[in-house]
């Protein structure tokens, strides 16, 4: 009777257009329970940065010079791509057939406080989240213009404004500002005179609700699919949000967005935002910079285009998995030639649960 119930369920989830690869079954108590947990399985992206111990990055890798896991399940890598290519069906993953080159990082010129060409085409996420052909990063910039900003918020625009410029025109762009409140002065576009207009338009004033601002800045980021990255320029601590950092951090885990923190000085006297920009940051894959000044802030958003310009993306599709929560995922190099080579990453998502009926769906 379970079984028929089961199947019955994968034949309506399909109906009503809800893709599950590889539905996975798991009883929630007893076999007799009148409650079943279906996972549905769908792709998880991965943004993978190669570095030396000095920073700098590795190019050259191919698939197979990567094994993933989630909960220590070895994964089979679905699609990839280097820096800013279309991703790739991946046919042959056999180890060893990469050449790895050494890039110089912008970050190792970067004194330590400071440390831390394609048309528009992008579409919405499929209801599967497969990731459409594109080449490039969908990145979101989101600009603090809250009362802090008053001091230096004209070098601040300056350095926004050349990130904006120097970014590689694969790459498509959204500027969001926030105080209070978020407003989407440009959406995500490969125009960027559109952006250099949201940027000049803002204004500084009004409390400060950064997390507020963050969640909404990534369920937008969510409708997109491939690489996708926000970076926030934030000068000084929350004081206005209603969400807590925890929630936005667990979201960025769970839509595979790389977060990058660029602050100041200011921020870093307040422990409790440095302690939260830096967890954001890390375990998302991104990274965070405490400017010492504004010319330090413009090294910062250089580093990040140049952190962009050499990930690899990675994607692929879940093996069965009973655990509904935390999901740890681990990126490491395949072969002696790679062994003192660095892997960033995210380091996990908690899928979400959904009750469909008297079923439980959970998806990354």
């Amino acid at each position: 009777m379970a079984i028929k119930r089961l199947v019955a369920c994968c034949v309506f989830l399909t109906i009503l257009g809800v893709t599950a690869r590889g539905l996975h079954a798991q009883s929630a108590s007893k076999d007799n329970s009148p409650y079943r947990i279906l996972v549905n399985v769908n792709m998880v992206q991965l943004n993978v940065a190669v570095t030396d111990r000095k920073g700098d990055y590795v190019t050259g890798l191919l698939p197979g010079d990567f094994t993933v896991y989630e909960d220590e399940i070895q994964e089979k890598v679905a699609t990839f791509a280097a820096e800013n290519e279309l991703p790739q069906t991946v046919a042959d993953s056999s180890p060893g057939n990469g050449d790895p080159k050494l890039v110089k990082s912008f970050a190792a010129k970067l004194p330590r406080h400071a440390r831390g060409s394609s048309p528009d085409v992008f579409r919405p996420t499929t209801p599967d989240r497969a990731v459409a052909l594109v080449a490039g990063a969908s990145v979101f910039i989101l600009f603090d213009t809250s009362n802090y900003m008053y001091g230096g918020f004209v070098y601040a625009q300056d350095a926004i404004a050349e990130f904006v410029r120097s970014l590689d025109l694969a790459n498509r762009i959204a500027f969001y500002s926030y105080s209070r409140n978020t407003s989407r002065a440009a959406r995500l576009t490969s125009d960027r005179w559109n952006v250099l207009r949201g940027v000049r338009a803002t204004v500084a004033g009004d409390d400060a609700a950064l997390y507020d601002a963050l969640l909404l800045t990534l369920e937008d980021a969510a409708q997109y699919s491939g690489k996708r990255a926000v970076v926030v320029f934030s000068n000084g601590p929350d004081n206005a949000s209603t969400v807590a950092p925890e929630d936005v951090r667990e979201m960025a885990q769970a839509e595979g967005v790389a977060v990058y923190m660029i602050s100041t000085e200011e921020a870093r006297l307040d422990p409790v935002s440095t302690a939260v920009f830096e967890r954001i940051s890390t375990s998302t894959g991104g990274k965070a910079y405490f400017a010492k000044n504004w010319k330090d802030q413009q090294k910062a958003f250089a580093s990040v285009r140049d952190d962009l310009q050499h990930l690899y993306s990675l994607t692929y599709y879940p093996q069965p998995n009973s655990n509904l929560g935390w999901r740890r995922i681990t990126v490491k190099l395949v072969g002696q030639n790679l062994k003192d080579y660095q892997v960033r990453a995210r380091s996990g998502y908690r899928p979400k649960v959904v009750r469909v009926g008297g079923e439980m769906s959970a998806t990354p």
